[in-house]
């Protein structure tokens, strides 16, 4: 049943214990798959970003699916949102990035034009799917920690949402990066 999948539900991102979705990171032994708009904290936190550095090295498949800064829903989100700047946390999130997508060319960086329903950080079995309400930030919005089982169905629906939105994103370039 889907509800066994369900291991903890947040009320806001900001609640989802600080190093949970790092030590989710380190236990990963074959994937970890991150599908944000820009989800600026995750490489500000030099811990995490060790963590993802590390796992790249081990051979761990690394997939990060970020928004792209010129595409409408960008644009429309950061309106939504109040700030209007989604294309500049984009940016930065995407400078910070740049030493582990350089050096580790197996780690894989895309951007996508898509409509984004769902934050979602997973690594195997495990995930944290933030869901996006309209008009606030997604670290007001709840977040559901999913577990893998089988007969489940929950968060494969939620994997197959980051595997569609994979095939249909473009890889970065240093030209989405530095502009030149």
């Amino acid at each position: 049943m889907s509800k066994d999948e369900i291991v903890t539900v947040y009320p806001h991102r900001h609640t989802v214990p600080t190093d949970l979705l790092r030590e989710m990171c380190e236990c990963a032994t074959e994937r970890i798959d991150i599908l944000v708009y820009a989800g600026i904290y995750l490489p500000e936190d030099p811990r995490f970003f060790s963590t993802l550095k590390k796992k790249a090295e081990s051979g761990v498949r690394i997939r990060l699916l970020m928004g792209d800064p010129q595409c409408e829903a960008v644009v429309r989100r950061g309106i939504d949102e109040g700030h209007r700047t989604m294309d500049g946390k984009i940016l930065n999130a995407l400078v910070n990035y740049r030493p582990l997508f350089t050096s580790h060319p197996e780690s894989a960086f895309r951007l996508h034009d898509t409509v984004l329903y769902n934050s979602i950080y997973c690594a195997d079995d495990e995930m944290l799917a933030n869901t996006h309400v309209y008009g606030i930030g997604a670290y007001l919005a709840p977040v559901f920690h999913l577990r893998r089982l089988p007969g489940g169905g929950l968060f494969d629906t939620f994997a197959n949402s980051v595997q569609q939105t994979w095939e249909g994103a473009r890889p970065v370039t240093e030209h989405d990066i530095t502009g030149a």
